[in-house]
């Protein structure tokens, strides 16, 4: 779940900062500030309550954008902040719209287009973020995106992943619109290139995004056959603690070929963790099995006869 942690320490440092006169002592402070909401943290993530969550997270991420009015080029909080705007649209605008399903058509359609537009407002920090990192790389990745990701280094690794995630959930909700579904192999090559530096990186996070991308229609590059090698590889490294990589292979790849065994399968994996089994992500575990938990009950709407 997002990086936003620490909000009633975030908010008293903030008192001190709008008690600060000098230009100069309000800039350190704000960075301080900023330094502080960038590091990786589990107060968020390891909690039992999502709609406690779900409730926080607008509040922290609107401080985000506050404080890089102040100190635009932190690239920390700029990843941060497109990982906080990122993960609370999957985990709470999509998994809405998924929870509603059919039934609710319109409503589960707007909800879905606010998701899109949560994920693009991710990766445009995260873009901007790279642009701090390495100046014109922008126009670089359009140009040639491998070549212009082969500076990036071990460190740059959480940035290339939230920067694929925000732009590859943004084009999978996209995908009828060709001005999104063009940028696809710069998503694919941002994945590769983090993959390729630590493919062991955050549990196997890089996998399991892998498996959404390969799940995409094969004019976009997707593959099912590797995206079951992912999910194997996903699997292995967080030792079947996870939901994610059974959800996106039931989603993904199942769905498409049409086998309701698998479907319900997978997703029965997946409710089937036990969030306490890990509980750095027991947020992330109790949120992904919601969307199994729907999934599995709108299984018929999924495989109709």
């Amino acid at each position: 779940m997002p990086h936003p942690a620490g909000c009633l320490r975030a908010l008293l440092v903030c008192a001190t900062v709008i008690a600060l006169s000098a230009c100069s002592l309000k800039t350190m402070a704000v960075k301080t500030v900023a330094n502080t909401l960038s590091e990786s943290g589990d107060v968020f993530s390891r909690d039992e309550d999502p709609e406690l969550v779900r409730e926080a997270i607008p509040f922290a991420l609107k401080l985000y954008e506050s404080l890089l009015d102040s100190v635009p080029n932190h690239a920390p909080l700029l990843v941060a902040t497109c990982s906080g705007f990122t993960q609370y649209a999957y985990a709470f605008i999509e998994t809405d719209a998924i929870v509603l399903g059919d039934e609710h058509h319109e409503e589960s359609v707007a909800l879905r287009e606010r998701a899109l537009r949560l994920y693009l407002r991710g990766k445009a920090y995260c873009l901007r973020a790279m642009e701090v990192r390495w100046r014109g790389v922008g126009e670089g990745l359009l140009a040639d995106p491998v070549a212009a990701l082969s500076r990036a280094e071990r460190k740059d690794i959480e940035m290339l992943y939230w920067t694929a995630a925000s732009w590859g959930a943004a084009i999978s909700l996209g995908l009828d619109q060709p001005e999104l579904a063009v940028d696809f192999p710069v998503v694919r090559a941002l994945a590769d290139r983090a993959l390729a530096l630590d493919e062991t990186w955050s549990k196997g996070a890089l996998h399991e995004l892998m498996i959404s991308l390969d799940s995409l229609p094969e004019a976009l590059g997707g593959d099912p056959k590797r995206a079951r090698q992912h999910f194997d590889r996903a699997v292995a490294l967080q030792k079947g603690q996870a939901p994610g990589p059974y959800v996106a292979l039931a989603t993904g790849v199942s769905v498409p070929e049409r086998n309701r065994t698998e479907f319900e399968s997978l997703l029965k994996q997946a409710i089937a963790v036990d969030p306490n089994a890990d509980p750095s992500v027991r947020l992330a575990t109790l949120i992904t099995q919601r969307r199994a938990r729907a999934l599995l009950e709108q299984v018929d709407t999924r495989f109709v006869q």
